[in-house]
């Protein structure tokens, strides 16, 4: 039997990067994201994708982020 495996999830409903950061759009869960897997790819003030692949469950981005829109996800 393989062990759970967790990692972060954005909820687009939530999530508001012009919130975070008005002047330049910067997520701040991403920022604080130290394994680089949680970006903003499709540029400033677009929400962050996560690649959940990679993860590594330490969940700085969920504590950076102001609007709890960064959620923990456990898969079995």
């Amino acid at each position: 039997m393989q062990p759970k495996k967790s990692f972060s999830k954005v909820d687009y409903q939530r999530c508001q990067p012009k919130e975070c950061d008005p002047n330049q759009g910067i997520c701040k869960a991403s920022k604080a994201c130290t394994h680089k897997v949680m970006k903003q790819i499709d540029g400033a003030f677009e929400p962050p994708i996560v690649f959940q692949d990679l993860c590594m469950a330490c969940w700085d981005c969920i504590e950076a982020c102001p609007l709890k829109a960064v959620e923990r996800m456990e898969v079995t």
